[in-house]
């Protein structure tokens, strides 16, 4: 039996000021029970899709259904079933986490009684039972993202929006928000849709992967098909000096494609181990000093440089430093 399409979404596009394009015309399905990511760094148009998917932001143009709703018609029942976890602490610091999450209830409609039995379960699956009474100014920023996960499960939705929910946490923290969500995935049937540009989150969580960058998607597939897609193996290697091997490089058999990156050459190869001692021969005849070389197995990294010509960490810049400025200062570790 196919699995049913929960998300469908076609040529979605936000304009802003009628010139800032952040999201341009891009297409997916996001099928019930799935973890699907977007990833991309900051600015590629990760939020600003997660916010026309809520009814946050209204469409430039293209179409979204969520759970068969249209986002700019039906909003209400969009809103109603759906969750978010937003990327920032939402959280009110002179509130307790139970107020909190009464808070989130009592927006989303749901009655009391019914309310204070979800809350409690939802404090022992994020491990906050017993903090509950304390006011959120005293918790931790792993703390406070639990709290927020708990917050945008209340209504029990059945898609949880998830932007950047592990910014600024620590290692051990952040694997434990990972169990979290595989554990709602697998006990609770959730689909999840999630942003990062963290390569490892999206590799280890998500069943596809939308790579996004300047507002388009530029690649989508199970993260395996995305890697193997590349057809061979990288090799990079760093020389001495600034002069540039990238053609002498590329005309060794056999080398398919090289990008050079801060003094670093990534070199495409279907065969590194016969690649390898090629290169290194062929440099060293030219006069060029190797100071180091490898042979790596590709990951979603080069998946990333392979179709943008850059990667990851080259685009990871100012705004998003900031950004975990500001969520570090909230969760005051």
């Amino acid at each position: 039996m196919e699995a049913r399409e929960i998300i469908k979404v076609e040529n979605l596009t936000k304009v802003f000021n009628r010139s800032l394009v952040a999201v341009d015309h891009v297409s997916f399905s996001v099928y019930e029970g799935e973890i699907f990511g977007f990833l991309g760094p900051n600015g590629a148009g990760k939020t600003t899709t997660i916010n026309m998917l809520t009814t946050v932001l209204r469409p430039t143009e293209g179409t979204a259904l969520v759970l068969g709703y249209e986002v700019t018609t039906q909003p209400e029942e969009v809103r109603r079933n759906v969750g978010v976890v937003p990327q920032e602490y939402t959280a009110d610091e002179d509130l307790t986490g139970w107020e909190n999450l009464m808070l989130c209830a009592d927006l989303y409609g749901v009655p009391r009684k019914l309310a204070a039995e979800r809350a409690e379960e939802l404090l022992r699956l994020v491990e906050l039972k017993g903090s509950e009474h304390r006011k959120v100014e005293t918790y931790s920023g792993g703390m406070r993202r639990r709290l927020e996960f708990a917050c945008g499960l209340i209504n029990r939705p059945k898609i949880l929006f998830l932007d950047e929910p592990t910014l600024g946490l620590d290692v051990q923290t952040r694997v434990a928000i990972w169990d979290y969500i595989r554990r709602l995935r697998k006990d609770h049937g959730t689909t999840i849709f999630l942003t990062t540009h963290y390569l490892e989150e999206a590799d280890a969580l998500c069943d596809r992967i939308a790579i996004i960058d300047r507002g388009k998607i530029v690649a989508m597939g199970k993260p395996s098909e995305l890697k193997e897609g590349l057809g061979g193996d990288i090799v990079t290697l760093v020389l001495e000096g600034d002069a540039d091997a990238s053609a002498l490089i590329r005309e060794i058999e056999p080398v398919s494609e090289v990008w050079r990156e801060d003094g670093t050459y990534w070199v495409k190869t279907k065969e590194g181990r016969v690649a390898l001692p090629k290169i290194i021969e062929a440099l060293g005849k030219r006069g060029f000093v190797v100071r180091k070389a490898s042979l790596l197995e590709p990951s979603l990294n080069e998946v990333y440089m392979s179709y943008t010509g850059k990667s990851m960490r080259e685009t990871e810049g100012g705004e998003e430093a900031r950004r975990l400025r500001r969520v570090l200062r909230m969760a005051r570790r």
